[in-house]
C-alpha cells in the first residue's frame, strides 16, 4: 500500500465519524438525563401521576417478597451464611493458592449468586423513596452501585474462559530457534520528544533481540537532529516526515507505507525488550488467522503512588491488575486489547484494513477491535518481555490515564465502536462493554464519596436497613468478595489498594467522561513525560482541590454524625419510630464517613510528590567484581589496590559494591581517585571513582560513579540491567488485612514528616 493509499483510507475513515457518529451518542445520553431531570422535577412540584407511580413503588419497598425476609433467629444465626461461605472459600483457595479451573469455578459461581442476591435485596427492599429527596438519594446510590455491581459481574463471568498460552509458546518457540520460521520483523520506535538517554537504551535493547532477521526503525516526530545523530551512532534506520498529523498512529502508519517487514514490532520509546521478545511471540504468526500477538506492560522503576507513599517495594504498578487478571480473560473472550507497545502485528492483516486507526486517541485500542472484526485473532501471552518507564509523577500519571479514559470512549462515536461494529461475536461484544463500563465506574466512585454527606447536611437515609438485614444480605457478600479479590487477580491488588488507587484520580476521570461523551474530540494527543527530574517536593493543587474540599465536608460531617450517635442511647426512649431510623442511618452514616476521611487522607498525601533527582533507575542486582583503586601516598608514587566484592546495586551510571574481600577500602573520596572496576561475570571493565563509603550488613560497601562510558560499556550495561530474559519477576501485593495496617502506617507516618532525606538510589530500586 502507498503512502497517498494509505492517506486516502484514513481520510476516508474519518469522514462520517467526527460529523454524524457523535450526535447520536450524545444526543441519547442527554436525552437519558432530560428524562430523568422531567421525572425528579415532576415528583418535587407534587405531579399526580408520578407521585402515585412512586407511592406504590414506595409500598412494594416496604412488603418485600418472603424470600426477602430475614429469619426470625438470633444474631448468631444470621451470621450462619458468611460463616460457611468465609469457610468454604478459604479452604478452595488454600487447596488452590493460584486460581484453577475448577477453583476459579466454584469461586466466581458464589461471587456471582451471592451479587444476584445482593442486588435482589437492594432493589427490592432498601429503596427509601418516602418522599421526593429521600427518594432521589436512594435511587441515585442504586444506580452507581448497580453500575459498578455490571462491571465487576460481567469480569466474574468472562473469568470462567481464562487463557494462559505460555505453555504453547514453549512449543512454538522451538521452530523459531531452530530457524524453521523466521518471517523478517520491522521494529518501530516511535518517538515524541522524549531525551535521547531513554531512546538510547530502547534502540540498544532491541538490537539486543537475539533474531537475525529484523529491522529496527527510530520514528522521530520532533524531527530533532540529535536524534538522527543518535540513530546514526548506534546503526538503526532514521525515519521522520514532515508533519505530526494523526499522532502516533499516522507516524506508524507512515513508517508501515516505507518498510516491507513481514511482521511489525511496535515499543514505545521507553520499552526495552528482552533478549528472547521475538523468540517467545513470533512462533504464534505460523497460524495464519492469527493477527496480533500482545504481552504485558512491566515498569522498572516504581509508580507514583507508590513512590510518594514509601512503598515502592511493597505495592505493585495500578497496571498489574489489568496484566495479570483483565487480559488473560479478554484473551478467552476473543478480545485482547491491543496496549500500544510491546506487541508484534502482522503486516498483511494491517494493511488489509487500512493501517493503524486515527479516528481516535487510542490508535491501538481500535486497531485490535477491527483486527477482530476482520476476522483475525489476537492473543495474549503472560510473560514479560519488555519493562518500560512508568509515569514518574502524580500529574504525568493523570495525563496518561486521562488520556486512555477519553480515547477509549471515543469508542461510541467512531466507525470501530465494539458494540456496533460488524464481524465481533456477542462475547466479544460483552468483553469490550465491561471495558467501557470501567471508565464510568469514576463517576460512582465520586458518588460514593459524596453520598454520607447528605445524611449529616440534608437529613437524608439513601440506604433503609436493619441490622439484622445487613447481617444476613451485605455481610456475605461483603466478606466474601473482600476475601477473594486478591486471589481472583493473582495477588496483584487487594481490595482496599485498589480504593485508594481509584480514588486519587476519580474526579478529574468523572469529568473526563463527561467532556468524553458531550464532546470527544475537544483535545489532541498529550504525550506522558518522561525522563524527568525533580529535587524537591512538590503539592499537586490542581489535583487535590476537590479532595481537600470534600475532605473539609466529611470531616464536619463525621464531627455531626458522631455528635448525634452520641445522644442515640437518650433518644431511642422517647423519640418517635421515624426520627429513630433516622438516627439509625446517620449511624451507618457515620462509619461511611469515617472510612472516606482516611481515604481521602491517603489520597492528599499520594498528590505530596517526593523528590527524584537522579533520571536513572538503580537495580538490586548482584555480580562479582574486581576492584582496583589507585592511590597517591605522600611520597608522591602512585600505587594499586585490589579489592573483592559483590555489588549491591548498579545503574547506568554507577554501582555500590559490598567488598567481601581486601580490608575496608582507605579511599579518600574525589576525583583524584581512579577507580577500574571488572564485571567479571560480564566480561565488562568500566572506569570511575569512588562517591561514597559506608557499610551494608556486615560489610563495607563503596558507591561508584561511572566516567567515560563507551558505546560498546553502554551496550553491555543495558543488556546487563534491562535485556536478561526471565528478569522482570511477578510481585504479590499485601493480603487485606496488611493493606490496612499499610494504611494506618501510611497516616500515622506519611514520608514527608519521616523520610526526608531521601537517598535516590535506595528508594528508586527496581528488581532485576
Amino acid at each position: 500500500m502507498t503512502t497517498s493509499q494509505l492517506g486516502k483510507t484514513e481520510l476516508d475513515q474519518r469522514k462520517p465519524s467526527r460529523f454524524m457518529r457523535p450526535q447520536t451518542a450524545t444526543l441519547a445520553m442527554l436525552s437519558l438525563i432530560g428524562i430523568a431531570s422531567v421525572v425528579v422535577g415532576g415528583w418535587f412540584a407534587g405531579q399526580g401521576t408520578i407521585n402515585r407511580i412512586f407511592d406504590q413503588l414506595e409500598l412494594l419497598q416496604e412488603n418485600p417478597p418472603l424470600w426477602l425476609e430475614v429469619p426470625m433467629v438470633t444474631g448468631e444465626y444470621l451470621l450462619f451464611p458468611t460463616v460457611a461461605l468465609l469457610v468454604l472459600v478459604l479452604v478452595v483457595m488454600k487447596v488452590s493458592p493460584q486460581p484453577r479451573t475448577w477453583s476459579r469455578l466454584v469461586v466466581v459461581g458464589i461471587l456471582i449468586a451471592l451479587t444476584l442476591r445482593y442486588l435482589a435485596w437492594r432493589s427490592l427492599s432498601t429503596l427509601n423513596l418516602s418522599d421526593p429527596l429521600n427518594g432521589v438519594f436512594s435511587l441515585g446510590l442504586f444506580l452507581l452501585e448497580l453500575l459498578m455491581l455490571s462491571n465487576g459481574t460481567i469480569q466474574l463471568f468472562l473469568m470462567l474462559r481464562v487463557r494462559d498460552r505460555r505453555r504453547e509458546a514453549d512449543v512454538l518457540s522451538m521452530d523459531v530457534l531452530n530457524q524453521k520460521f523466521t518471517p523478517t520483523v520491522d521494529i518501530f520506535i516511535p518517538t515524541y520528544n522524549e531525551p535521547t538517554f531513554i531512546l538510547q537504551r530502547t534502540v540498544m535493547g532491541c538490537q539486543a533481540i537475539e533474531y537475525a532477521n529484523k529491522n529496527i526503525y527510530l520514528l522521530d516526530d520532533t524531527r530533532r537532529p540529535e536524534v538522527q545523530a543518535l540513530a546514526e551512532e548506534l546503526g538503526c534506520h532514521y525515519m521522520t516526515r514532515p508533519d505530526n498529523r494523526h499522532a502516533k498512529a499516522g507516524n506508524l502508519n507512515h513508517a508501515i507505507a516505507q518498510t516491507q517487514g513481514e511482521l511489525l514490532v511496535v515499543f514505545d520509546a521507553d520499552f526495552v525488550p528482552t533478549k528472547n521478545f521475538l523468540t517467545r511471540t513470533v512462533g504464534f504468526f505460523q497460524d495464519p488467522q492469527i493477527a496480533l500477538v500482545q504481552t504485558p506492560q512491566t515498569f522498572y522503576n516504581p509508580d507514583p503512588i507508590a513512590r510518594n507513599l514509601g512503598l515502592e517495594n511493597v505495592l505493585t504498578p495500578e497496571e498489574e491488575v489489568f496484566y495479570r487478571q483483565i487480559q488473560p480473560i479478554r484473551d478467552g473472550a476473543g478480545s485482547v486489547i491491543c496496549s500500544g507497545t510491546s506487541f508484534v502485528v502482522r503486516r498483511s492483516a494491517l494493511e488489509q484494513m487500512g493501517g493503524f486507526v486515527t479516528d481516535s486517541l487510542s490508535e491501538d485500542y481500535f486497531t485490535g477491535i477491527r483486527l477482530s472484526a476482520q476476522g483475525y485473532r489476537l492473543i495474549y501471552l503472560d510473560e514479560k518481555l519488555s519493562a518500560g518507564l512508568a509515569a514518574e509523577n502524580i500529574a504525568a500519571q493523570a495525563v496518561q490515564r486521562l488520556r486512555w479514559a477519553r480515547g477509549t470512549l471515543q469508542a461510541f462515536f467512531i466507525k470501530a465502536n465494539p458494540l456496533t461494529i460488524p464481524g465481533l461475536t456477542p462475547l466479544q461484544r460483552l468483553a469490550h462493554l465491561e471495558g467501557l463500563l470501567h471508565w464510568f465506574t469514576s463517576i460512582s466512585r465520586v458518588g460514593f464519596l459524596v453520598m454520607p454527606l447528605a445524611y449529616s447536611f440534608l437529613g437524608v437515609i439513601p440506604l433503609r436497613a436493619t441490622a439484622a438485614e445487613l447481617l444476613y444480605f451485605f455481610l456475605p457478600y461483603y466478606i466474601v468478595q473482600l476475601t477473594v479479590f486478591s486471589w481472583l487477580n493473582y495477588r496483584s491488588r487487594s481490595a482496599l489498594l485498589s480504593d485508594i488507587y481509584s480514588l486519587v484520580l476519580c474526579f478529574p476521570l468523572a469529568l473526563t467522561v463527561i467532556q468524553a461523551m458531550l464532546n470527544p474530540f475537544s483535545k489532541g494527543f498529550n504525550v506522558t513525560p518522561k525522563g524527568t527530574a525533580s529535587d524537591r517536593y512538590t503539592f499537586n493543587w490542581g489535583l487535590a482541590a476537590p479532595l481537600i474540599a470534600l475532605f473539609i465536608a466529611t470531616a464536619v460531617s463525621l464531627w455531626v454524625n458522631l455528635g448525634i450517635c452520641m445522644i442515640k442511647g437518650a433518644w431511642q426512649q422517647t423519640v418517635s419510630p421515624e426520627v429513630a431510623e433516622q438516627v439509625k442511618g446517620i449511624g451507618l452514616g457515620w462509619i461511611w464517613s469515617g472510612y472516606n476521611l482516611i481515604m481521602l487522607g491517603i489520597a492528599l498525601l499520594i498528590l505530596l510528590d517526593v523528590p527524584r533527582p537522579n533520571l536513572y533507575e538503580w537495580f538490586d542486582l548482584r555480580r562479582t567484581v574486581r576492584l582496583t583503586a589507585g592511590d597517591c601516598p605522600k611520597g608522591g608514587t602512585v600505587s594499586h589496590r585490589t579489592f573483592w566484592g559483590v555489588t549491591t546495586m548498579m545503574s547506568e551510571v554507577g554501582a555500590e559494591v559490598a567488598l567481601t574481600q581486601g580490608g575496608f577500602p582507605a579511599i579518600p573520596l574525589g576525583e583524584s581517585l581512579p577507580i577500574t572496576l571488572e564485571i567479571m561475570e560480564e566480561g565488562v571493565t568500566l572506569q570511575g571513582q569512588a562517591t561514597r563509603t559506608g557499610f551494608r550488613d556486615e560489610f563495607p560497601t563503596v558507591r561508584i560513579s561511572f566516567e567515560q562510558v563507551s558505546l560498546n560499556q553502554q551496550r553491555s550495561l543495558v543488556e546487563m540491567l534491562f535485556c536478561r530474559p526471565g528478569q522482570w519477576k511477578t510481585h504479590y501485593t499485601p493480603g487485606e488485612f496488611a493493606s490496612f495496617l499499610l494504611l494506618f502506617k501510611i497516616l500515622f507516618r506519611p514520608r514527608v514528616l519521616f523520610d526526608r532525606n531521601i537517598d535516590v538510589s535506595a528508594v528508586a530500586v527496581a528488581k532485576g
